[in-house]
C-alpha cells in the first residue's frame, strides 16, 4: 500500500493522507481599508483548488500575528475578528472536501515590510505603506533593509501574548492545526540564530537564552490550543553558514525541547536567515535535515523543498525519512497533484462528485 496515502493521525486529527500543502505567501490581501489583512476570493479559489484535488492538509500562508509583523502590506493576518470570519468560509469548504485546514501563526520581524515580489519586492518606507520591523537586535538582514529597532523585553512579551491571540481567533476561524513559523529569516529565526542575535540579556547569547522566546511563544500557543488539535514548528534546520549561524545539530537539540512543549510535528526547511549565503538546492536537498531528526529524535517530522515527482515523494516516506511531505511550488503548478499521484500509485483519494468522470 501507498505510504504517501496512508491517513496520518496526531492528537485528535486525522489527516487522511501524507501529502500536504506548504504555506505559500499569495500577497493579495487589501493593504488597507476595512479588509486589510482579510482572505478574499483570490485565497478562496487558491485553497479550495487544492482541497478539490485531494490534498490531504493545507496549511495557509504566513498568517501574521499583528499588522507590524507582516512580510507585506498584502499578507493575510489573523488579529482581528474580520479576518476570522473570512477564514470561516475557506474552512469550511476545505473539510466539506475532506482536507484538514491549518494555519501558519508568523511574525515577520527584521525582514517585514516589503512590496508584492512581482513588484520586486523591496522594502517599503513609511511613505510607501511600510513600516520599521523589529527584530532581537539592531542588525539589517542586508544592506537593502532598514535597519529594525531592537525589541524591549516588555515588547517579546507583548509578541508572546498576540502569538496567542492569534491561535485563539484560529480555532474561532475553524482552523484545526496550527504552525508555529520559525523558519526563513523571521523574527522566531532571528532569535534562534546568534548570527541575527547580539542581545546580552536572558534572550541572546547562549542557546538556552536564544531559544527562550520561540519556547515561550509554544508554551503560550499551547495554552490556549485544544490538547486534542496538533500544533506544528516550522524551522529553518540551518543558516547554511560555515560558523556563526544556526545548525542541524542546534536543531536536533532543538527538537527535543520542542517536543517536550508540545509540539507535534517539525516542519523541516532550511536558510533565510543570512543573505548571500550559497545554497546547494536540488531535488530533496532538504530531505536530509528531516530525516535526521527523524532518526536521532522522536518527534513526527515533514519533508519539504523541491519535492515534485510522485516517486520521489513515496520514497521519502517509504523510506523513513520522514512522516509526510509538503509540496510548495509543484502545488501551484498542479492543484490536483494528490489525485494524480493516486491514480499513479493504485492508491484511493478523495475526488469530488463532480469530478468522478476524470478518475
Amino acid at each position: 500500500m501507498s505510504a504517501l496515502f496512508q491517513p496520518f493521525t496526531l492528537r485528535g486529527a486525522i489527516i487522511p493522507n501524507r501529502v500536504w500543502m506548504a504555506p505559500m505567501c499569495q500577497y493579495s490581501a487589501e493593504a488597507e481599508g476595512p479588509g486589510t489583512g482579510a482572505a478574499n476570493d483570490w485565497h478562496f479559489a487558491h485553497l479550495a483548488a487544492r482541497a478539490a484535488g485531494g490534498t490531504g492538509l493545507i496549511l495557509t500562508e504566513a498568517t501574521a500575528v499583528s499588522p507590524e509583523g507582516r512580510i507585506s502590506p498584502y499578507d493575510l493576518g489573523i488579529w482581528n475578528d474580520t479576518q476570522v470570519e473570512a477564514f470561516r468560509r475557506i474552512t469550511r469548504f476545505l473539510v466539506s472536501q475532506g482536507t484538514v485546514p491549518g494555519i501558519q501563526l508568523a511574525h515577520a520581524g527584521r525582514k517585514a515590510s516589503t512590496d508584492q515580489p512581482w513588484k520586486g519586492g523591496a522594502p517599503l518606507g513609511p511613505e510607501a505603506g511600510g513600516w520599521q520591523g523589529v527584530a532581537p537586535s539592531a542588525l539589517a538582514f542586508d544592506a537593502g533593509h532598514q535597519v529594525p529597532a531592537e525589541l524591549t523585553v516588555d515588547q517579546i512579551q507583548e509578541i508572546v501574548g498576540q502569538f496567542a491571540d492569534a491561535a485563539r481567533r484560529a480555532l474561532a476561524a475553524g482552523l484545526e492545526v496550527a504552525e508555529i513559523h520559525g523558519a526563513h529569516g523571521y523574527l522566531i529565526n532571528e532569535f534562534l540564530s546568534p548570527h541575527s542575535n547580539h542581545r546580552s540579556d536572558a534572550y541572546g547569547g547562549s542557546y538556552e537564552n536564544r531559544v527562550r522566546f520561540a519556547l515561550e511563544v509554544v508554551d503560550a500557543v499551547r495554552e490556549v490550543w485544544p490538547d486534542d488539535k496538533p500544533l506544528f514548528f516550522r524551522i529553518s534546520a540551518t543558516d547554511w553558514l560555515e560558523e556563526g549561524g544556526w545548525t542541524a545539530d542546534d536543531t536536533v537539540r532543538f527538537a527535543a525541547e520542542l517536543q517536550a512543549h508540545g509540539i507535534d510535528l517539525l516542519d523541516v526547511s532550511t536558510g533565510g536567515n543570512a543573505a548571500g549565503v550559497r545554497i546547494p538546492t536540488g531535488p530533496g536537498y532538504q530531505v536530509p535535515f528531516a530525516a535526521r531528526v527523524k532518526a536521532e529524535t522522536s518527534l513526527p517530522v515533514a519533508a519539504v523543498g523541491l519535492i515534485t515527482d510522485v516517486e520521489q515523494a513515496e520514497k521519502i516516506l517509504a523510506n523513513g525519512d520522514a512522516d509526510a511531505v509538503l509540496l510548495g511550488r509543484e502545488l501551484l503548478r498542479s492543484p490536483s497533484w494528490a489525485r494524480a499521484a493516486a491514480r499513479e500509485l493504485g492508491a484511493d483519494v478523495h475526488v469530488p462528485d463532480q469530478y468522478h468522470r476524470s478518475v
